[in-house]
């Protein structure tokens, strides 16, 4: 089943080289396809939903010479599909949650997922289904972790201390 839902993932990042692409139309429609795969509060949809085509004369006069600020968007927009590709085969289609631990649980690996790079989830893809010791394949793993590099980790960390379970219970409640 999890054919599908890559299928229609790998048609939208098809849709970023169309002559005719239109950005707002492709949003909604992304947004759609990504709910129903991970559900309404997924933070792949919080980060399509914040793409955007700027054309002010300083977003232009900013934009590096070998690529567009409108190329910058849809290459950040072909790496957020391919992460939930990637997701999607390390992992499968996710499940309904139904326990709110789980869902904090599950919500964090997305937060992680989405700061590693395709490369680096296919690498912790073959630890997680090693034969390794535990040691070795957290050995690994931190191997992996290091390679976001501290922005990344800071990026990670700060997601998930801002998670509303997280500031909840920071909060006691």
């Amino acid at each position: 089943m999890v054919k599908k839902e890559i299928q229609l993932l790998g048609q939208q990042i098809d849709k970023l080289g169309s002559k005719d692409f239109d950005l707002s139309a492709w949003k909604k429609y992304t947004v759609i396809i990504l709910a129903r795969i991970f559900g309404e509060k997924n933070e792949k949809i919080r980060q399509i939903e914040k793409l955007e085509f700027e054309f002010s004369s300083w977003s232009l006069r900013d934009a590096s010479g070998n690529e567009s600020y409108e190329e910058g968007t849809k290459k950040l927009a072909r790496e957020i599909l391919q992460a939930s590709i990637d997701e999607l085969n390390l992992f499968g289609l996710p499940t309904p949650v139904e326990d709110q631990s789980s869902q904090v649980i599950y919500d964090f690996l997305n937060i992680l997922l989405d700061e590693l790079k395709g490369s680096q989830v296919k690498q912790l893809k073959t630890i997680l289904s090693s034969r390794e010791s535990k040691d070795e394949k957290q050995r690994m793993i931190k191997e992996i972790l290091e390679g976001i590099g501290e922005y990344g980790a800071y990026n990670v960390l700060t997601s998930m201390l801002i998670h509303p379970a997280a500031v909840k219970m920071m909060k006691g409640k």
